[in-house]
């Protein structure tokens, strides 16, 4: 299946599944988390770093603020698992129920599954994203950063559509089968999650990507 393909089925979905409100929901919570840094580091500027000087204590404020602001924003698509996770199973269930009701998973979805996993994998994201940042001086660290969340955002989204019904092991050795599929996946993705106000709505977005991509692959037909 091609992107283009997948593109319109995605698109096709969130209408037809009911998506919006679990969308805007989403982007709450994105938003939320994006703010919430950018306090967060700033408290911990203005009482950690003080001047004598009152208008150089208020420029660094005003500046750690804009700064982890934006070092939120580009976090985002470390970010998105963790928040997606709240929405995983129901995005899943509904998606299938309106798209491929012969292949719904019999028992009821849970409200965030794993969230012990959720926060390891965020974690270790996270990690990965600050070990790239001594690569933007010397010019590389943007492609870096698309190539580190490409693969990392693309297994783990793949692994979460199928393993919802084949569990971890199967998703994961169907994923390797299929890894260019994935992790292109994985590269729109992340180029979303980069997208201004688009990147609010990426992980419902990833979520029913990947549901397509999982239900187009012949193994899942017979293994479903």
């Amino acid at each position: 299946m091609s992107f283009t393909s997948l593109l319109r089925k995605t698109l096709r979905s969130v209408t037809r599944a009911r998506l919006l409100a679990l969308m805007l929901l989403c982007a709450l919570l994105a938003l939320l988390v994006v703010v919430s840094m950018a306090i967060g580091i700033t408290w911990l500027t203005a009482n950690m770093i003080s001047f004598e000087q009152g208008w150089l204590d208020t420029l660094l404020n005003w500046f750690a603020g804009i700064v982890s602001g934006i070092g939120g924003w580009f976090m985002l698509p470390a970010l998105v698992v963790l928040i997606s996770g709240a929405f995983l199973e129901v995005t899943i269930h509904r998606v299938e129920l309106a798209e491929y009701p012969d292949k719904t998973r019999q028992t009821e979805p849970h409200f965030w599954p794993d969230i012990v996993h959720d926060v390891h994998f965020t974690l270790k994201a996270i990690l990965l994203n600050i070990l790239v940042v001594p690569f933007y001086f010397i010019g590389i660290g943007f492609f870096l950063t698309i190539l580190v969340n490409s693969y990392l955002l693309g297994r783990e989204f793949f692994e979460s559509a199928a393993g919802y019904h084949l569990g971890k092991v199967k998703a994961r050795e169907l994923g390797r089968q299929n890894r260019k599929l994935v992790y292109g996946s994985g590269l729109v993705i992340t180029l979303l999650s980069l997208m201004p106000v688009i990147n609010l709505f990426a992980p419902i977005v990833a979520i029913v990507w990947m549901v397509h991509l999982y239900h187009s692959l012949p193994f899942s037909q017979s293994n479903a």
